[in-house]
């Protein structure tokens, strides 16, 4: 009788030949399955990443893009709303009142025949009003109406540099130049022409390039 051979069998259920059966656990084939699955899925992701960012940096369509042109770098044309700018008014329009906020005598009239020489309508010439009176640091204030910040203080700044604005409520048109403490002169007249010219006549934005 085998030694494989359960005992009281007598022999019936002899286990005969030279294979004998496996006792080991089969393969958990699954996780196999579902670890080859997972690799799968990975690779594919890290594929679709790649295509995105080649994507992204060549246009999306393999040709060279830049905002606001077309694919061969040409503008692209697009009708204008932006509503045209309102007409400037000259400095034959303007009246200027000017005081002199500083310890320095003359000064307001020596400014205001100058600005006359420029164009500008002269009105009031004498020291600053009690609020202002050595009390402005600067070159100097425009002061006037609400309405001025359509183009009055525009113009008038463009023989001042440095000229703050401010508005009060006043019914009249005429603005206030006070000059201040660091006022010298006034801007050469080459200079506040040229400004005035730029200032009526805007450059346009330049076309973008290649």
């Amino acid at each position: 009788m085998s030694m494989l051979t359960p005992p009281g069998m007598g022999g019936k259920y002899r286990i005969t030949g030279d294979k004998y059966p496996r006792m080991r656990r089969p393969r958990r084939r699954r996780r196999i399955v579902l670890a080859a699955a997972a690799a799968a899925v990975a690779l594919g992701a890290a594929g679709w990443g790649t295509l995105q960012l080649v994507d992204v940096f060549s246009g999306g369509d393999g040709k060279k893009t830049t905002a606001g042109k077309g694919p061969d770098c040409k503008p692209v044309v697009r009708a204008s709303t932006a509503p045209a700018p309102a007409a400037l008014p000259k400095p034959a329009q303007i009246t200027v009142n000017v005081y002199n906020a500083t310890p320095r005598g003359g000064l307001a009239k020596s400014t205001a025949d100058e600005l006359k020489k420029r164009g500008f309508v002269i009105g009031k010439v004498g020291n600053a009003p009690v609020a202002y009176d050595k009390k402005v640091p600067g070159a100097g204030i425009l002061l006037a109406a609400p309405g001025a910040t359509k183009g009055a203080f525009s113009v008038l700044g463009t023989q001042l540099k440095g000229a703050t604005t401010k508005t009060d409520t006043r019914a009249t048109a005429d603005v206030d130049l006070i000059l201040g403490t660091a006022f010298k002169t006034l801007d050469p007249k080459t200079t506040a022409d040229a400004a005035l010219v730029a200032l009526s006549n805007p450059k346009p934005a330049p076309a973008p390039s290649c």
